[in-house]
Parts: structure tokens; C-alpha cells; sequence
């Protein structure tokens, strides 16, 4: 094998001209039957946006003929805000071939490291069907991603099987837990327990507020408004949680 340092597209992204974004998107439309929109993350990672149903599609694209071989990670972003609310299942695969070898013949001539090419895969699962094609039968080892975000986000991913044959089912949360922990809507045990922001003892963050009368008060994500949990008897039906209806105790 030669030592000499020309490198053929092996150590850099997919994307690195709009004319690449262009290739990349057209070759994802095709594999899905549906438009794919490809932009890049902060680092300057290729991100490729696909509709729900050409999920496995998309992610089958990525593997054989991309080369993206190795699977990193697999999990979701809750976005409630949004139009249609739900959460974003994220991909992000690499090309086990475009370091190794090429990284090595690189340090012997002195030039720098080649990049790991990479590729993030993402699509949106709607809270009113939060069901989404399994990645089990393309890459076996994210069966552990695709649980923990059944139980941490609610995604039901359709077709899932692993080395077990148990199905779906979590991965870290204790037997009869209910609730999904890193949705926004979950209400957080601590944030009931002890008034918001973060006071020590009780009353000190309404002693705060009567201090400071124009700042509004907000409430972050796990923080109950004033109507969640039970009520003394006589004042009024039971308000209902602001969530997911759990304390976050299992």
C-alpha cells in the first residue's frame, strides 16, 4: 500500500458544497419516494431531515450506499412548541472506512488526521401517533437506543426485535413506572416537593417574589402549575397532572 497522503473523499463529510447537499438530498428523496432536506449541524455534520414513513428507508440509504456502516447513537428531542407536537428521533451514523487506514497513512507523512465521515438522520414523530419503524433489522445494536426512547420519549418503534425475542419494552426505568422522564410535560417530584426556582427552605421563593413584584414568575419544564396534585376535601375535584400524570416516583 502507498504511503503518499492523497486522500479521495474518504476523510471528509458528504456535504461539503451546496452541489453535495444537493446529491445527498436527491439520493435520500429517491430511497424514501418522499423529499428529503439535507442541512448541516454546528460541527458541520450533514443532517437529512425524511418523512416518518421512509424512515428505514432512509437509514438502508445511509448503509449501503453511502457506506455508512457503524451505528453511534439513536434518541429523540421533545418539541412541543411546534405546529404539530412531538418529538425528533435522530440518527447518527459514521463510515467505519473513512478513518483507520487512511488516519494512519496520514501521521506517517506528517499530514493532519483525515475526519470520520458522518451523518445525523433525523424525522418527526407526531405526539398523536408517536409510532416509528424499527432499525433493528439494519443495525441489531440499536435495539438499546430504541428502548431507552420508548421509555425516556414514548416512541413505539414498529417491528422491533432483538437477540431476546422479549419486544419492546424499557430499558432503565424499575418494573410499573409510569410517565416518560425527558418529555417536557413531565412533572418532576422534586420541582413539587420544593418551591421553583431551587429555594432552601420553604416560602423563601415567595419571599423572592414579594421583593421583586414586577418580575413574572416562569415555570421550566417539570415544574407544576398551581392546579396539579390532589386537593383538601371540599374545595373541588381533583385537578389532573400538567403532564403525564405522574410524580416521577415509580
Amino acid at each position: 500500500m502507498s504511503d503518499d497522503v492523497e486522500i479521495t473523499g474518504e476523510d471528509v463529510y458528504l456535504a461539503r458544497t451546496e452541489a453535495d447537499e444537493a446529491a445527498l438530498a436527491v439520493g435520500f428523496s429517491l430511497a424514501t419516494g418522499a423529499e428529503a432536506v439535507v442541512g448541516h449541524d454546528g460541527f458541520g455534520v450533514p443532517v437529512v431531515d425524511v418523512v416518518r414513513e421512509g424512515w428505514t428507508a432512509a437509514a438502508q440509504h445511509a448503509r449501503d450506499v453511502l457506506g455508512m456502516d457503524f451505528l453511534d447513537w439513536l434518541s429523540a428531542v421533545d418539541e412541543p412548541g411546534r405546529d404539530v407536537p412531538g418529538v425528533d428521533v435522530v440518527l447518527h451514523v459514521a463510515s467505519s472506512t473513512s478513518a483507520g487506514d487512511i488516519v494512519t497513512r496520514r501521521r506517517r507523512a506528517g499530514a493532519a488526521p483525515g475526519r470520520v465521515r458522518r451523518l445525523l438522520l433525523r424525522t418527526a414523530v407526531p405526539d398523536a401517533d408517536p409510532v416509528l419503524g424499527s432499525l433493528t433489522a439494519v443495525w441489531p445494536g440499536v435495539a438499546w437506543h430504541e428502548r431507552e426512547t420508548f421509555e425516556m420519549f414514548g416512541v413505539t418503534f414498529e417491528g422491533f426485535a432483538d437477540a431476546l425475542g422479549d419486544g419492546l419494552r424499557p430499558l432503565l426505568l424499575p418494573e410499573g413506572f409510569e410517565g416518560t422522564p425527558l418529555r417536557k410535560s413531565f412533572v418532576l417530584a422534586a420541582r413539587v416537593s420544593k418551591p421553583w426556582p431551587g429555594a432552601k427552605d420553604p416560602g423563601e421563593s415567595d419571599a423572592r417574589s414579594a421583593r421583586s413584584p414586577g418580575r413574572r414568575k416562569t415555570l421550566p419544564p417539570g415544574v407544576p402549575d398551581p392546579s396539579w396534585g390532589p386537593r383538601e376535601p371540599g374545595s373541588g375535584e381533583a385537578a389532573g397532572s400538567a403532564g403525564e400524570g405522574s410524580h416521577g416516583e415509580p
